[in-house]
């Protein structure tokens, strides 16, 4: 794709300054700026690299004052990061467009398809799946019987979805995520046999699951995804939770049974939650934190593990520090009391 600065610079709504029929054909970092790249200036610690980018277009704020000559063409807007964020989202719709049923796709007759799908080889669509409009479904997906797909949902190569689970609108499920394996439970008490997991897993509208994250199926009724939940890659989610709408979870955190998140709260990585808990809106775990008891406080932040409240952590880690130093002195005061 090639676009002149001038395309750009009205697509915008910026000023430009500089040569506007330069030609645009790819997108760079500034500090790796080519010729025919675009490329943009937000974070003052790049200021320098400005003077001395190859870049063809930089995007810049508008307030931005220039202390040297540039050789880059540039256009002036309100916010280079939110610029170049919308250049960057519709960079990837036209990268991900893709549509048509490929020969090799294996989709059942009993399935309903909508409008516009785009189905890759070796993707199967299991019986009675109903596939709404626009989906996009890659290369060795896997989608399973009964399993209801929202418009405008990505599922990427290699994707997993069992029978009966439901997806919502606009959602994206990258690579190697399982959705709705069964729960991890046996019964040690009857010669371990295994329960059944006949439940499911709802994930609502806007959801974006990472690279092989496994979410597992409820033993009765659904694990639930609310609307807007966004996941890291590689985590994992177990039977008959439920994740309050707008809540981040980044990499490697395990939440266990039947807990109930609530919403808008943010998980930093390797978080771990142990099962029936409930947690409150807008809680915020740091990472590796371990939570083993329930939150009914909205709003605080959680620190260490076992985890409590991250300022009483702060000055509880004063003394872990200290403590080897504390015991040396009680050692010297025993010794000298002998």
């Amino acid at each position: 794709m090639k676009f002149t600065a001038r395309q750009i610079s009205d697509l915008l709504q910026g000023q430009i300054e500089g040569n506007d029929a330069v030609i645009i054909n790819k997108l760079s970092k500034i500090e790796e700026g080519e010729a025919g790249s675009l490329s943009f200036l937000a974070n003052p610690l790049y200021t320098a690299y400005l003077y001395t980018t190859k870049a063809s277009l930089v995007i810049i704020n508008k307030n931005f004052v220039l202390t040297a000559p540039v050789s880059a063409t540039l256009v002036r807007v309100e916010s280079a990061e939110t610029a170049f964020a919308k250049l960057l989202e519709m960079y990837n719709q036209v990268k991900l467009n893709k549509t048509g049923i490929s020969k090799q796709a294996c989709i059942e007759e009993s399935a309903r398809i909508g409008d516009n799908v785009y189905a890759g080889a070796f993707c199967f669509v299991g019986e009675n799946a109903v596939i709404g409009h626009n989906v996009k479904i890659y290369p060795q997906v896997y989608v399973g019987d009964n399993v209801e797909i929202g418009d405008n949902t990505i599922l990427f190569s290699g994707a997993k979805i069992y029978s009966d689970c439901k997806v919502g609108k606009n959602c994206m499920i990258h690579s190697g995520a399982v959705i709705g394996s069964d729960g991890f439970r046996f019964a040690p008490q009857n010669d371990h046999k295994k329960i059944p997991q006949i439940g499911n897993v709802i994930l609502e509208d806007n959801v974006e699951i990472g690279a092989n994250c496994a979410i597992d199926r409820a033993t009765l009724g659904s694990t639930i995804l609310r609307k807007g939940v966004k996941f890291d890659n590689l985590i994992h989610i177990a039977h008959n939770v439920e994740i309050g709408e707008n809540t981040y979870i980044a990499a490697n955190c395990v939440i266990a049974g039947s807990t109930k998140v609530g919403k808008n709260c943010m998980f930093s990585g390797q978080v771990g939650l142990v099962g029936h808990l409930q947690i409150a809106d807008n809680t915020i775990f740091a990472a590796q934190s371990g939570i083993s008891k329930s939150i009914t406080k909205k709003g605080e932040g959680f620190m260490g593990s076992p985890a409590f409240e991250v300022s009483r952590y702060r000055k509880s880690y004063i003394h872990f520090r200290n403590l080897a130093a504390l015991v040396e002195r009680v050692d010297k005061l025993e010794r000298a009391n002998k």
